[in-house]
Parts: structure tokens; sequence; C-alpha cells
């Protein structure tokens, strides 16, 4: 099958629908760099329409009933939404999951260190990135300071015009002779990923120095000192609470339209807050349907989605039990049935085609800018290993869906059979013998600083998948 763009079946009505669901969009990667950030935008956005925190429903014993929203927050990191359908929740759910970490770098726990006048972050990258990427371009500091009384100081240095930016240094080309030799992987070390925060020395030291004093001693680990300053009189932060500290390291800068003809987004974190952000769009759009639907947004996917928001958590099966108790009586079968009779679309980016690398693509099963929303029947590597690979009767019956909502939609690989390869969330969730099959938005320069969308793409996923809430 050829290409198709959808650029030009567009009216007038769906055009202007489909540049506010991008400025929307844009917003929204603007507003949410981190996983937390991402949880607590779309707390306020569902609260906004009419959803309820689902610990108000136990607290008060309420029973709930078709119609009813609710939300359920794990470690301010993972959010799950819920419309109650019309038929029992046992009788299965349409589901839209994602994740909402991206790739990044992050601050040690004891990070903060001064070397020959400069002062800088030690760091730890997480998940697939370039290295080389990373350096020699503005970078912020996102994240929370927790203090030992349990407050918490938000973070957020270099996004306003205002704030200053933080870099990580690359050697000049004029020594780097022996670097460009390196083989990719190699050119710059993680060890060497270290931010660069700072170069002045505490006020007390310079009055020393200009009132003609010996101030070589106490000039050790002044630059530090007036780092520590600064982060005291900003945050009430002491150097120890580094230690119970999330700060994250993410390009700077707000996403922008790419491209003379603004078809494009050029953002950090599309992988995969695209398909994040749009399956929170279908859900709080669609507002009724016989299914329960629900919006799973997932922390821990670049690292193998561990720990206690990552997917493998039992958070999300823990409050379908909650719910099922509230609607038809506490029942582990009716949990058990709720999960295998439920259906899932697990939204993740895919490689959008890309003509400069040629090469590294299968033409035929590649996905196009512009084609709509991408749907992988399988994913995983080489001989698919590590895949969920999705029945050809549900793969009907979300074509059938699709057909009937005008909806593009496209069927993808990921590159080469034997190149590369990637995986999802969907064989977790399918570990319960729901359907599920990965689908989501293509992708230029996926785990780059910074990525590139089609706006055609991203307005396809939010009426794919309001198509399938109303399965």
């Amino acid at each position: 099958m050829e290409p198709k763009n959808v650029w030009s079946s567009y009216n007038g009505e769906q055009t202007e629908e489909l540049n506010e669901i991008c400025e929307r969009y844009k917003f929204c990667l603007n507003a949410g760099k981190t996983e937390r950030e991402c949880v607590e935008l779309g707390v306020r956005m569902a609260q906004e329409a009419g959803y309820r925190d689902l610990q108000d429903f136990l607290e008060k014993g309420e029973a709930l009933k078709a119609g009813d929203r609710v939300y359920a927050v794990c470690m301010s990191k993972m959010l799950a939404l819920f419309r109650i359908g019309e038929e029992p929740i046992s009788a299965g759910m349409n589901i839209l999951g994602a994740h909402i970490d991206s790739p990044r770098i992050d601050v040690k726990q004891n990070p903060l260190y001064e070397n020959e006048g400069l002062a800088y972050l030690d760091t730890h990258y997480y998940g697939g990135i370039k290295k080389y990427q990373w350096v020699a371009q503005p970078l912020a500091l996102h994240g929370v300071v927790v203090k030992k009384d349990g407050s918490v100081k938000r973070v957020s240095i270099g996004e306003e015009e205002g704030d200053p930016v933080f870099v990580i240094t690359d050697l000049l080309i004029h020594l780097a002779q022996e670097q460009m030799d390196r083989k990719a992987s190699k050119v710059i070390e993680g060890e060497k990923l270290d931010l660069l925060i700072g170069n002045r020395p505490a006020e007390e030291v310079l009055k020393e120095e200009n009132d003609g004093a010996d101030a070589s001693a106490a000039k050790s680990s002044q630059i530090k000192a007036n780092v520590l300053r600064l982060l005291k009189e900003k945050y009430d932060m002491d150097e120890e609470d580094f230690l119970s500290a999330e700060l994250e390291i993410v390009p700077a800068g707000k996403a922008r339209d790419c491209g003379l003809d603004r078809s494009m987004i050029l953002s950090y974190g599309q992988d995969d807050r695209v398909c994040a952000f749009t399956s929170l769009f279908a859900m709080l759009d669609v507002t009724e349907a016989k299914k329960t639907g629900c919006c799973l947004l997932v922390d821990k996917e670049e690292i193998g989605s561990v720990g206690a928001t990552g997917m493998h958590s039992k958070f999300f099966e823990n409050t379908v039990a909650e719910l099922i108790a509230l609607t038809e009586g506490e029942s582990e079968l009716k949990v058990r049935r709720a999960l295998t009779n439920s259906r899932m679309l697990s939204s993740d980016v895919s490689a959008a085609y890309d003509p400069m690398y040629a090469e590294a693509f299968e033409k035929r099963s590649s996905a196009f800018f512009s084609n709509g929303i991408t749907f992988n029947k399988f994913t995983g590597s080489r001989g698919k290993s590590g895949s969920n690979d999705a029945n050809a009767e549900y793969i009907a019956a979300l074509r059938k869906a699709m057909d009937e909502a005008g909806v593009a939609y496209q069927f993808a690989e990921l590159g080469r059979v034997d190149l590369g390869g990637g995986g999802t969330i969907a064989y977790i969730m399918a570990n319960y013998g729901m359907e599920v099959i990965d689908s989501g938005v293509a992708v230029l320069n996926m785990h780059a600083p910074y990525e590139v969308s089609s706006k055609a793409d991203v307005y396809e996923a939010v009426k794919g998948y309001r198509a399938f809430l109303k399965m």
C-alpha cells in the first residue's frame, strides 16, 4: 500500500481543530518536561473536566455509577483516569496506555563539586541516548527537593526568559583529533556528562581579594560555596538535601513549530508524550461510551518499566480492584475478568521513515509523516524477541473502528529486521490475556534532545484514540 499524505484531505473545520489540538499539545509539552510535571498537569486537566480523586469515593464509601469520572495517582509519577461505562467493568475496558518518562540526564545524590575554578553537578544518564547529542547546548534543571520535614521544593531553572541555563561542555575542535577518531558511542563518555553550573566564588572571597588579603586558603571550594548559597536563598536547600532530591536535566526551551509551512513540531520529550497527551485529550473528550474507558500514563518505560511507578508494578491492577469493589462488589475473580476482557492501545512512538538514513529502514513496512496514527502488530527485535504480537481478529476490529470514524492510519515496523528494534509496555498488559496492540505517532530524531512530529499525525492520533474509546 502506498503512503497517503492526509493534509490535502482536511476541510477548513478540520484544519482549525488540528491547529487547536496542536497548540494545546505544545503547551502541554512545555508544562510537562518531567513525569511529575506531566502527572500534575494531567490531574489539573482532569479536575477541570469533572474528574474526582478515587480516594474521595473510597473515604466516603461512595459507590461508582455509569458516567462517573475518577482518577488515581501513584507517587506523583503515574496517573490513571477512568470514565465508568454502561457495561460492568468486569466485561472489560478500553484502555489507552502511554509513558510519560523520556530519555534525559539525572543528577546524582552527591553531585556538587568544584574543579579548577568551575562548579559541576555529577550526573547519570537515563534511558537510551546518544551522549554526544547532549553537549554544547542550553539545558534546564527540573525536579523536586524534599526536605527532612517532608516539605517539597519544586525546581525549574532555565525555562523562563530571564533564567540562567546550564551546559555540558565539549572539547574544542582544535584539540579534538583523538576524540574525532573514536566510535560515536565513545566520543563522549558517561562520566563526562557533568553539568557546568558556576564559576564565581562567594562574595567574602572576592572582598578579601579586593582588600589585598591572602585569600588562597579561603578560595578553596568557594565557587561551590557560592552555588550552595544561591540554592539556600532560592530553595532553602542545603548540600545534604541533594540526597532526597530528584533533579532532571532536560533541553531548555519551548516546543516550536517546525518548517516554513509550520506542518511539524520540534520539541524535547515527544517520546512518548506525543502519545500520552493525545491519549489524555481523547479521554477528556469522550464523555459517553458503553465500556469503561481508561487512560493510563506510566513512568519508567525507558528503563524497563520497573519500580513502583513502572508498568510492572501492581498499581493499575490494585486500582481496578478498587473500582470493581465500588461498582460490582469486592471480587478477585471479577478483577481478573475485567483485565482479561479489556482491550488496549499501548501507545508509543514509531520511527518515522527518514530518507537521509534510508538504509536503516525497510520502506514497505515503515511509518511515514502525515500518514496518520501508526499501528505496530509486533515490536521486539530481530526474531520478534520481547514482542507482543497482536491477534488478527483484534486488528480487524480496530481497522473497522478507524475506518468508520474517518481516521487515517498506517501499519509499520521499527527498522530493518536484523538492524535493531525496541519494546513498549504492551507485552506486560498482554500478560493478563487482554487484547493489546502497539500504536502511536511516528517521530524523527527519536531519543534525541529534540524530536520532530507531524501535526497531522498528532491530530489523527486524537481522532483514533477517541474512536477506540467508543468501540
